[in-house]
């Protein structure tokens, strides 16, 4: 099987080379750029399984860039940033990211994500038994499609992310079952929760909802159960046509 390729995009030579180093030490084939131009050739040449994206380069926004990238590849984003306030995470998952982690970071944990995600793209992309013989759910303005993965509200293609799409399916699939947090975490990352992941979840609720609901603050598809979790709204599938 080819070794899987991870472009990463940091201006900060010194945090490139050492993110590159652990790459290479798990035997995944890295390539680095230091600007977002470079970058973007770097997307168009190599197509690589993961990009790991830094916030802040020298000649483009790294959430900007995130959706020129979107235009050319759907490979999982994995951003990292000196910011860690919530406004920041929401602006990139909502850019296209699939995933956010703070400066300074633990390189265990980037390598643990790095995995998670790449073990989901391959999934996606091979399929399974269960995921060609699923069906089309249709709701009141939300139509979403199994097998290839698209999301569509109004009409109009949502443009899930993947780790969004996993959370929706997750509560689409179990409608009458509410999901903490920490459960929602571990079957999209794919890892434990830890001290702060719940935070991460609900980003990707509220980034999700923006994009499916018609009304983010009155919610008809996602709802949230007090203290508990979250939850798919049952009661629509009485009305599935």
């Amino acid at each position: 099987m080819p070794r899987q390729k991870i472009l990463i995009v940091d201006d900060e030579k010194e945090i490139n080379d050492l993110i590159r180093s652990y790459i290479i030490k798990e035997e995944y084939l890295a390539f680095s750029a230091y600007d977002g131009k470079s970058a973007l050739a770097l997307v168009e040449e190599e197509n690589p399984d993961l990009i790991i994206l830094d916030v802040m380069l020298p000649d483009i926004d790294g959430t900007h860039l995130s959706l020129q990238i979107r235009g050319k590849s759907n490979a999982p984003i994995l951003f990292l940033s000196c910011k860690g306030e919530e406004i920041d995470k929401i602006i990139a998952l909502s850019a296209g990211g699939d995933d956010y982690m703070t400066k300074p970071f633990m390189p265990g944990e980037l390598i643990a994500r790095i995995k998670a995600h790449l073990r989901r793209r391959q999934s996606s992309q091979y399929g399974s038994p269960e995921m060609e013989e699923a069906k089309t759910y249709n709701f009141p303005g939300l139509s979403v499609h199994m097998q290839t993965r698209e999301v569509f509200s109004d009409g109009v293609s949502a443009n899930l992310t993947a780790k969004e799409f996993d959370i929706l399916t997750l509560l689409l699939g179990n409608p009458k079952r509410i999901f903490t947090v920490d459960q929602i975490f571990e079957h999209a990352w794919k890892l434990n929760s830890l001290e702060g992941d719940s935070r991460t979840v609900m980003v990707y609720i509220s980034t999700l909802r923006k994009k499916i609901e018609s009304n983010p603050a009155n919610p008809k598809y996602i709802l949230s159960v007090r203290g508990v979790g979250y939850k798919f709204n049952h009661n629509l599938f009485n009305d599935k046509k």
